[in-house]
């Protein structure tokens, strides 16, 4: 073994007995202002791996270890613990510029002798004992250089209980990383006072200990910590752009546009850092999914809807008045599906359909008898078998339960499908919302344009695009237009439902009614609210139309 290869030792080592506690970890890097994801990517691991290590679930292990042990060292150096509060006889020696002083429980200070004429106010300052700085070579420790704890009692730095002694028989944290002391509630130091009338300070009580939260409470602490840290990303792209285009919005925008697709993909990555499924295991695609030329699509039918209802006409004259609505982020609230993570596996007849498998199946729909409503399948120009996704097929296997009874079962004649989750671009689809409503709340246009871009073009590239290599999962963006079609046709039979006529519906997001529809929909820009459409043409705010004569 090389002398470098021992010194790499010995210091791995010494940083290993010295290592603080997971809550101070977290405040040495939320005190220098990083975030986990500066951390994780300096020493070579993931997000969730440095949140780990700071709520106690786990230890740093090598190869990452001695680089993480490293950052926490120099943090410590810049951020030291917060010092317990000096004795009320003296004030606190000034800390040196690479240690931090610590008082010992019983101070002797020596006194100087002064003229008794002088008064106390400019009289020289005594000369006092230099306090014993504890280290983390202080620690007691055993033969197997493990800290050896005792019983319970106030650090001698800190005053918060520990199990842990030095090496002359004091409580002190091991390795002298400390809990951050609590802010002080005194207004004004208190003065310091001769050795005479010096009385030793009160034993402190040891703090009542917080409430230990529940796995639950962690977990719930943890992803609202993870989704606060990955929005700031989209915080910094914006400004990043914002500057760099010298205040030109235009600009900033096209580039926000630009860099949608790999800025959507690093915020999907982090948001998958503790996830059980490798979205990057591309499955064999069957032919189905799989386009004959770069013009023609493949197999699938979404179901994307064009209706209109027979009974109106713009072309009609009369006084019926219809608002045209727009469904806010269509797409982003169809992230919540149900998408196969497997390898699709072909089935025959019903074999395939289970609660718990997606994918795409080839079924013959029954035929849809209510023109007043738009037909779930979308408007087809040839009958027979169709491959639609599990999006599509579920709605329509609801349509023909007893709850709604409004058509047959379809006949399901095969399918492709796997094991799958609704939860899979959850965690995506939280954050770009979390995003979007702070930049509604801010009046902030730069953000929520770059929030669409980044959830249209993360599900359009899904497909074989040269502009997402990352992720070919044709399926998955199939199902995802057909969850939007489907999410659409359920708010359209929501208003016929409550007496609404619906004039038409088309695309994602467009839906027509008469009637009031404020009492059937809360209005506003959110993403479980509706709002008026404005846009080109005849047919969008507020209009008229009249009744087509039979």
């Amino acid at each position: 073994m090389s002398e470098n290869s021992v010194e790499a030792l010995l210091e791995e080592a010494r940083l290993t007995a010295a290592i603080p506690p997971p809550a101070e970890r977290q405040r040495l890097r939320e005190a220098a202002g990083l975030s986990r994801a500066q951390v994780a990517s300096a020493v070579g691991v993931g997000r969730s791996t440095v949140a780990n290590w700071e709520t106690g679930v786990s230890d740093p292990q090598p190869p990452a270890r001695l680089s993480y042990l490293r950052l926490l060292k120099g943090l410590v150096e810049i951020y030291p613990a917060a010092p317990a509060s000096a004795p009320a006889t003296a004030p606190a020696p000034a800390p040196g510029p690479t240690s931090e002083p610590t008082p010992t429980p019983t101070p002797t200070p020596t006194p100087t002798p002064t003229p008794t004429s002088a008064p106390a106010a400019v009289a020289d300052p005594e000369p006092t004992v230099p306090v014993p700085v504890f280290t983390s070579h202080d620690t007691l420790r055993g033969p197997d250089g493990l800290a050896v704890e005792g019983e319970p009692g106030p650090c001698v730095r800190c005053g918060v209980t520990t199990t842990f002694r030095s090496t002359d028989g004091h409580p002190l944290h091991a390795g002298a990383f400390c809990v951050p002391a609590a802010p002080s509630n005194a207004t004004a130091p208190t003065p310091a006072v001769t050795p005479a009338t010096t009385v030793p300070a009160p034993a402190t009580a040891s703090p009542t200990p917080a409430p230990v939260p529940t796995r639950p409470q962690r977990r719930a602490r943890s992803a609202a910590r993870a989704q606060a840290e990955t929005t700031s990303l989209i915080g910094r792209a914006v400004q990043e752009e914002a500057l760099r285009s010298g205040g030109d919005e235009e600009a900033a925008l096209k580039a926000l546009v630009k860099r949608a697709i790999p800025d959507v993909m690093h915020l999907f990555n982090e948001t998958r850092a503790t996830a059980r499924y490798d979205y990057t295991a591309y499955p064999a695609l069957p032919d189905i999914l799989k386009k004959p030329s770069k013009k023609d699509p493949d197999q699938i039918w979404e179901a994307r809807p064009r209706f209109h209802h027979p009974g109106y006409s713009l072309k009609a004259p009369g006084d019926i008045r219809v608002t045209a609505l727009d469904v806010n982020a269509a797409y982003l609230s169809a992230l919540k599906c149900w998408l196969p993570i497997g390898k699709l596996d072909h089935s025959t007849g019903a074999d395939g359909v289970e609660p718990k498998r997606a994918g795409v199946h080839l079924i013959t729909p029954a035929p849809w008898t209510h023109p007043h409503l738009p037909n779930p399948i979308g408007d087809r120009d040839e009958p027979g078998a169709l491959w639609v996704t599990n999006a599509t097929l579920r709605l329509l296997q609801r349509l023909s339960g007893p709850q709604h009874g409004l058509t047959e079962a379809p006949v399901i004649h095969e399918s492709w499908t796997s094991g799958a989750t609704e939860n899979f671009l959850d965690a995506l689809r939280k954050t770009l919302g979390a995003a979007r409503e702070e930049a509604i709340a801010e009046d902030d246009f730069l953000t929520l344009e770059y929030v669409k871009a980044m959830y249209s073009k993360f599900i359009s590239t899904m497909g074989e695009s040269i502009h997402n290599r990352e992720m070919v999962r044709p399926d998955w963006m199939h199902i995802i237009h057909s969850q939007a079609y489907a999410n659409l046709w359920g708010k359209a039979y929501k208003a016929h439902q409550a007496g609404l006529d619906v004039v038409a519906m088309t695309g994602t997001d467009e839906l027509h009614v008469t009637g009031d529809w404020r009492q059937v929909f809360p209005e506003g820009r959110g993403v479980a609210q509706m709002k008026i459409k404005y846009g080109e043409g005849k047919a969008s705010g507020e209009y008229t139309i009249g009744t087509v004569t039979r």
